[in-house]
């Protein structure tokens, strides 16, 4: 049975993303799964604070007005995130497998772990100043809860989180 990669993902990935997650195991022959949550209930404060650090003062005032996506939007956007990122792996000359999990993805990643063919997780994420400094983020709250490896890149660099 193959070793699969779990990629977890909150936007599309880039080709230079799934240029880093190949290369960290260059050589080997690997199974890809991308996760991408349909994301309909971010947090108030966190979320706001990201778009102000990002400069993304439309959103914050959306976000602060209550403006979120419904979960058919949401359901949606994260189909589209996920076909992109397929086609990716696909341009990179790799298939990878995928699906589009509810809100909270942690339950999803759960349930792939205990498989048994997982080897890791690697989660890559836009930087989000609170969650990330208080490790509420995704990845931190893997490596809490599963018995895998999880690694946290941030998206379209290669920066760890």
């Amino acid at each position: 049975m193959t070793d699969t990669i779990l990629v977890l993902t909150e936007d599309t990935l880039a080709d230079v993303d799934v240029e880093h997650l190949l290369a960290l195991h260059e050589g080997e022959e690997l199974a890809y799964r991308v996760l991408v949550p349909a994301d309909s209930d971010q947090p108030l404060v966190a979320t706001i604070v990201d778009n102000l650090g990002l400069g993304e003062l439309r959103e914050a005032w959306d976000r602060l007005l209550g403006k979120e996506p419904t979960v058919k939007e949401a359901t949606a956007t994260a189909a589209d995130r996920l076909a992109q990122s397929l086609a990716a792996f696909e341009r990179a000359g790799r298939s990878a497998t995928g699906q589009v999990v509810d809100d909270d993805p942690l339950p999803s990643l759960r349930a792939a772990v205990a498989d048994g063919t997982v080897r890791e997780v690697a989660v890559v994420t836009y930087p989000q100043l609170l969650t990330d400094t208080f490790h509420r983020d995704w990845a931190s709250r893997a490596r809490e809860e599963l018995q895998v490896p999880v690694l946290h890149l941030y998206s379209g660099t290669s920066e760890l989180g």
